[in-house]
């Protein structure tokens, strides 16, 4: 490349960063200037601190105007969206825990419910238990052992 074509490229890489030149820890060219080296220090190219702070309002205008603005919608409404979900996301996230509390409840609660009736069944079901449920209907316990049928026709 040239040199007239390097200026060129270097004069449109200050350009990029002339809006952005006098934020402090932006990364820009001038990130180490006069107010960041101290007290008695020499403003960096010559430039005053008053000059520097009238030229820092008229960036930031610059920046802030209404051709980067509209430059930028598409990307300021992609954070927007990225907000909107991000806020979503939490909301979903807690009606999740929500609702997995609520199950844990509901789960506990038949768990001691099938712990209650399976130990009703299994009392009802000894057989002294037994014998007492049917004896109104005048059934009763056999004393013999009981008699096997067989087909003596065979």
């Amino acid at each position: 490349m040239s040199a007239a074509g390097e200026n060129l490229a270097d004069t449109i890489d200050e350009s990029r960063w002339a809006g952005l030149s006098d934020t402090k820890g932006m990364g820009g060219p001038d990130d180490t200037d006069a107010e960041s080296a101290g007290p008695g220090s020499i403003p960096a190219k010559g430039r005053s601190a008053a000059g520097k702070n009238k030229e820092g309002k008229t960036r930031l205008k610059r920046l802030l105007s209404y051709r980067w603005i509209m430059k930028n919608m598409f990307f300021f409404l992609f954070l927007a969206a990225l907000a909107v979900v991000y806020i979503y996301n939490g909301h979903y996230a807690d009606k999740i825990v929500r609702d997995i509390n609520r199950t844990n409840r509901e789960l506990k609660e038949l768990q001691y419910e099938y712990k209650t009736l399976k130990s009703e069944v299994m009392f009802r079901s000894k057989e002294s238990e037994l014998a007492k449920a049917v004896g109104p209907f005048g059934l009763k316990e056999l004393m013999a052992p009981p008699v096997v049928l067989t087909d003596s026709s065979k």
